[in-house]
C-alpha cells in the first residue's frame, strides 16, 4: 500500500508540473508576438500568422505568382499526397506545431511546407531586435535548412 501511495503521489506531481509549466507557456506575454501578418523579405508571400492552443500555425494570405495568372488558380499540384493536388495554394496552411519556448524566446519544434516543390521540412522561428521574423525550415538538423524573413505587415 505505501508503494502505490508513493506512485501515485509521484504521478500527480508529475502530472502538475506538466499543467504548471502548460500554463507558462499559455500565460508567457511574448508567445503571441508572432501572430499577425507578415510579408517576405522578397515581397513575394504573405502570411497569416495565428494560435491555437499552444500551437502557433500560418497560412498563405497572398503570393506572387506568374504575370497574368491570378493567384486564386494555382493548385497545390506537387502535393505528396494525390488527394491534396487540386487544392488551391492560396488559403493553405504552411505552418503547424510551432510551439514557444520561453527560455529562449522562440517557437520551436513546428513543420512548414513547402507548396512550390511539395515538401514539408522541420521548423523553428524567432523575432529578432529589429522585429523581423526568422523562420527556419530545415531538415533534421538546424545547420541543414534555410530561412525566410519577414517583416510585419499592418
Amino acid at each position: 500500500m505505501n508503494i502505490i501511495t508513493t506512485h501515485v503521489k509521484f504521478l500527480v506531481a508529475f502530472f502538475s508540473l506538466i499543467v504548471l509549466w502548460q500554463a507558462r507557456v499559455v500565460a508567457s506575454p511574448n508567445a503571441d508576438l508572432i501572430c499577425g501578418k507578415w510579408m517576405s523579405a522578397e515581397k513575394n508571400l504573405t502570411v497569416d500568422i495565428y494560435r491555437v492552443g499552444n500551437e502557433f500555425r500560418a497560412r498563405i494570405t497572398w503570393f506572387k505568382g506568374e504575370p497574368g495568372r491570378p493567384m486564386e488558380t494555382w493548385l497545390d499540384s506537387k502535393n505528396p499526397n494525390p488527394a491534396l493536388r487540386k487544392r488551391k495554394v492560396l488559403g493553405t496552411e504552411i505552418l503547424r506545431g510551432l510551439e514557444y519556448e520561453p527560455g529562449s524566446n522562440s517557437w520551436e519544434d513546428g513543420l512548414v511546407y513547402d507548396a512550390k516543390h511539395g515538401h514539408e521540412w522541420d521548423a523553428a522561428a524567432y523575432i529578432d531586435e529589429g522585429g523581423l521574423l526568422h523562420v527556419r525550415g530545415y531538415w533534421h538538423f538546424k545547420i541543414f535548412g534555410k530561412t525566410m524573413v519577414f517583416h510585419r505587415v499592418n
